[in-house]
């Protein structure tokens, strides 16, 4: 049986500490802060990060380079027969398009998997490739696998600040200013490649709410699954632990007898949304591990 290993990319919000102790390899995100390159938990950490992002400093996302992407895979594969790759979502980086053109060179031997994934189900991703390949999955099996689950999996994210979403473009000033000045909580949406707009909330009660509201709509209507058996539930969040664990507390409520994970959101999520965003995701089990 071939030997698979596992390789993805901090986006998932694995550690390298916990990637030592799974058993797989997670490429750091590189970030660009004024005129240095900093790699997510090797040289720039969730404190530090937040107080670069909130200061008077210029902050960009980038993709893991070529060079450690390759060189990542080539000691690997020297233990290891097969790889499968988990970035984040191509249509929110170029990062997963990248892999796939190096994959090329490597004889089969590397399958990149593009399921839309990112943060806490890009991490789910990584366990569910994990557990297949312990039950003797291979490498195209797996990628085969999750791109076939690729739309089975939900997100909402509150924002708490418009300010990190005008920085990236992503409404304009005047919209951001509106916004600020009626004190709005915006819910986002990823729903396979796209990060959208889903609702507006006047209070961060109201926001909490509409996404519980709207995870529990997903589970009924969409997965079919109204009371979780078949589906992972997580809590993500950017840099408020206390607010975060409150709103773990309330999805527990709302989803009994559920075991709700939770995890901060990835650097490169963060850049764009700011501190005090709450998330709800969730993913469906993949058959062959349920």
């Amino acid at each position: 049986m071939s030997r698979v290993a596992i390789v993805s990319d901090s986006n998932s919000g694995i550690t390298q500490a916990e990637a030592k102790e799974l058993g797989i390899t997670v490429l750091p995100m590189p970030f660009f802060i004024d005129d240095k390159t900093l790699y997510e938990d090797i040289d720039l950490d969730q404190a530090g990060f937040y107080q670069l992002l909130t200061g008077d400093v210029n902050i960009s996302t980038s993709m893991p380079l070529v060079g450690n992407l390759t060189d990542a895979w080539d000691e690997v594969l020297k233990e290891y027969d097969e790889i499968v790759h988990i970035p984040m979502s191509s249509g929110l980086s170029g990062s997963c398009q990248t892999a796939m053109m190096l994959a090329n060179d490597y004889d089969d031997k590397v399958e990149v998997v593009d399921n839309q994934r990112i943060s806490v189900t890009q991490r789910q991703s990584v366990l569910d490739a994990m557990a297949l390949a312990e039950k003797g999955f291979s490498a195209k099996e797996i990628k085969e696998i999750l791109e076939r689950e690729k739309m089975e999996s939900s997100i909402y994210i509150m924002v708490d600040t418009l300010e990190y979403l005008k920085k990236g473009g992503r409404i304009t000033p005047a919209v951001a200013a509106v916004g600020t000045l009626l004190k709005l909580k915006p819910v986002l949406q990823i729903q396979g490649d796209k990060l959208d707009s889903f609702a507006k909330a006047r209070t961060t009660k109201q926001a909490k709410g509409m996404m519980i509201d709207a995870m529990k709509k997903d589970f009924a209507e969409r997965f079919g699954d109204a009371e979780g058996k078949n589906m992972h539930l997580e809590v993500a969040y950017t840099y408020d632990l206390e607010a975060a664990e409150a709103f773990k507390a309330e999805v527990e409520e709302a989803f009994p007898g559920m075991d709700v994970v939770m995890a901060p959101l990835s650097l490169s999520v963060s850049c764009h949304i700011g501190p005090g965003a709450l998330a709800i995701a969730c993913s469906k089990k993949v058959p062959e591990l349920a």
